[in-house]
């Protein structure tokens, strides 16, 4: 007679604790920090040649200082009062649209990290920009204003602080309408690599691939199958 015992019901399944559960992007964004604080450093150094390119372009106006005060030389732009933040916002806004479509292409690093990264990245470089420059290209001092027959230009200066935004807010806009045109929902990410099989406590494999025999109790009314003990 088996004397096995019957196995009692199966009990309700186990709940998660509803305090328990974590952000299901939490690990996707540990991997992504260093790839994320990269790029924004990556960025940080694209202000300069930012910078250099809004000094190059920004128009000036050119000034002779005579007994009655600074006369303009020449016929300045009319638009020269607005043309430093102008140029300023179309060399961000450029460097914005490409450093959100050189992120999207960083298909390995896709995701809410690399976000982050752009945006931070690109608000650095227009601060990198906008000091260097204003470095460049200063305003004439106290002492050539008062220098009869000199010839000064006008400084370089960003009248908008909103301007600083303009990169950020391009580099983000390239990304999320990517993202929106995504054709899958992990945005075309890789899988990570599988882990290494772990190899078994008791020992590696019999090389012939044939199971290890089994040892233990034979049940009553069966055969004892082959090198197992007899009770």
């Amino acid at each position: 007679m088996d004397s096995a015992p019957v196995p009692g019901p199966a009990g309700p399944p186990p709940t998660a604790r509803a305090g328990g559960r974590r952000w299901p992007g939490a690990a996707e964004l540990r991997a992504d920090l260093r790839g994320s604080l990269l790029l924004a450093g990556l960025l940080l150094v694209t202000g300069v040649p930012a910078g250099l390119l809004w000094w190059a372009l920004a128009p000036r106006a050119r000034f002779e200082v005579t007994a009655d005060g600074p006369v303009v030389v020449g016929r300045p732009p009319a638009e020269l009062l607005v043309a430093d933040d102008g140029v300023f916002t179309l060399v961000l806004t450029g460097l914005g649209l490409l450093a959100g479509l050189v992120a999207w292409r960083l298909r390995r690093r896709r995701g809410v990290g690399t976000l982050l990264g752009l945006a931070a990245g690109t608000l650095l470089a227009a601060l990198v920009a906008w000091q260097l420059g204003e470095l460049l290209g200063p305003g004439p001092t106290q002492g050539q204003l008062t220098d009869v027959g000199a010839r000064v230009t006008t400084g370089l200066s960003l009248g908008s602080m909103a301007a600083l935004a303009v990169g950020p807010f391009a580099a983000v806009l390239v990304y999320v309408v990517a993202t929106l045109f995504a054709a899958a929902e992990d945005l075309d990410r890789p899988d990570p690599a599988p882990a290494a099989p772990v190899p078994p406590v008791d020992g590696p494999p019999p090389a012939n691939g044939t199971p290890p025999p089994a040892y233990g109790p034979v049940p009553l009314g069966a055969a004892p199958r082959q090198g197992a003990t007899r009770g």
